[in-house]
């Protein structure tokens, strides 16, 4: 049993969000009790960990990553001038994937997980791709999470742009895992079936994804660049969203990623079949693709989440980032309220779904993933302003502490489940490898 004290608890319990002088009592993998210092007499064979005056809080989820884009930081690429979004496809990620062997994969995991603990990080749902390294990458990467500790959906992004043979291997990869994944149960892995893009994909695969699929939710970009909803019209006579939908990939556990470019019919729709909308504007501004409309999203009554892309595994930097795109490009400093919900509530509920346990608040019964922030705020801290506290005065690297099921992953910033320097020593003999075979 372990105590976390001598902090102020964020619960984010609507009910009952900030306990001051709070303490959270963990038994196993789940939260037992949580109230003031008095707990502490209640218990006290328990290990205690001593906050600081610091925030206790739940660990971030990440709805949206990609892990195999970690040896693309720093890479020079030999006449690489993007203009497009297209061009940026082609000329990076298309050309890094191909490059992928499974050792680099597990490393960009590991290297991915270190990053995302240390900035408070506890949950992502990953979206792979490594096409000359299909068969069994995803237990790459599940094994590095897996020693990581972290809870995590892995699934394989299907396309055609490799070739049929290549299409074929990422469908299987991804009903391979997902069967794994039924069957074993492994307490901290879930699995989606992963779509790259429909301006990517055929009829006749997204056919064989559907059927391949059973009842796993589909992982897929969706109209993230002007470019995808322009082929499907030109090819399909349809916009993207209503164009997957004819393959039934659109079900309560699917995930559409991006929606930059859906139209108003199009939110109806994924409104009606219960599909959860992913929103990464970080890496919406830095591939110069749009800003999503989460305000019409919002009148729909879509359920938006917060992602990465993989630009970041900061998701304090994301909530950041998404709050200042939607006030600048509205020109409305009223812009972007819906954004605590989507970290703070939406997220919740997807990653919930997903995974079927209760993850990402502070209650009795629920899974024990939280983290302690260096946050010592000068000014009053309550149940109503916390997240402005979050907001304005918190960033990853803040994070002290991370537990996942109860289990301690890094304490005073130090990484317990794996040797942090033998990792990044490994990873930068990797990394100079993918970038030589450029």
């Amino acid at each position: 049993m372990k105590i976390l004290y001598n902090g102020t608890v964020i619960t984010l319990d609507p009910a009952n969000p900030v306990i001051h002088r709070g303490v959270v009592v963990v038994d196993g993998d789940k939260i037992k009790e949580l109230g003031t210092e008095e707990l502490l007499a209640k218990y006290p064979d328990a290990r205690r960990i001593d906050a600081q005056g610091g925030l206790i809080m739940p660990g971030l989820l990440n709805t949206h990553m990609h892990i195999y884009s970690a040896f693309a930081r720093g890479m020079a690429i030999p006449n690489y001038d993007p203009r497009t979004f297209t061009d940026i496809l082609k000329g990076l990620w298309w050309r890094l994937d191909k490059l992928l062997t499974p050792q680099d994969n597990y490393y960009s995991a590991l290297v991915s997980g270190i990053e995302a603990i240390k900035n408070g990080s506890t949950t992502l749902i990953d979206h792979h791709a490594s096409p000359n390294s299909v068969e069994g990458s995803l237990d790459e990467l599940a094994r590095a999470f897996s020693q990581l500790g972290l809870r995590t959906s892995l699934c394989y992004e299907v396309s055609d742009r490799d070739g049929l043979k290549i299409a074929r291997a990422g469908i299987e990869e991804n009903r391979r895992f997902a069967r794994w994944c039924q069957q074993e149960k492994p307490q901290r892995l879930a699995a989606s079936f992963g779509l790259h893009a429909s301006f990517t994909l055929s009829d006749d695969t997204l056919k064989a994804c559907a059927e391949a699929a059973g009842d796993t939710g589909f992982h897929v970009h969706t109209a993230e660049g002007i470019e995808d909803r322009d082929f499907n019209l030109q090819h399909f006579g349809l916009p993207v969203v209503k164009r997957l939908d004819k393959f039934g990939i659109w079900n309560p556990r699917s995930l559409a990623i991006h929606c930059v470019h859906i139209d108003q019919e199009e939110m109806e729709l994924l409104r009606q079949r219960d599909v959860s909308v992913i929103h990464n504007p970080e890496s919406n501004m830095g591939n110069a693709v749009g800003r999503a409309d989460i305000d019409a999203m919002w009148e729909h009554g879509l359920r938006v989440g917060l992602g990465s892309d993989g630009y970041t595994t900061d998701m304090f930097e994301g909530m950041k980032v998404a709050n200042l795109i939607h006030k600048h490009g509205e020109g409305d400093p009223r812009a972007a309220s819906q954004v605590p919900e989507m970290a703070f509530a939406n997220n919740i509920d997807i990653v919930c779904r997903h995974f079927g346990v209760p993850t990402g608040r502070l209650l009795p019964d629920w899974q024990a993933d939280v983290i302690i922030v260096q946050y010592k705020p000068y000014t009053a801290l309550t149940a109503d302003n916390w997240w402005f506290h979050l907001l304005m005065g918190v960033s990853g690297g803040m994070v002290r502490t991370v537990l996942v099921d109860g289990n301690i992953l890094m304490e005073d910033r130090e990484l317990l489940t794996v040797d942090e320097e033998k990792v990044y020593a490994q990873a930068r003999i990797q990394a100079e490898s993918v970038w030589k075979r450029l």
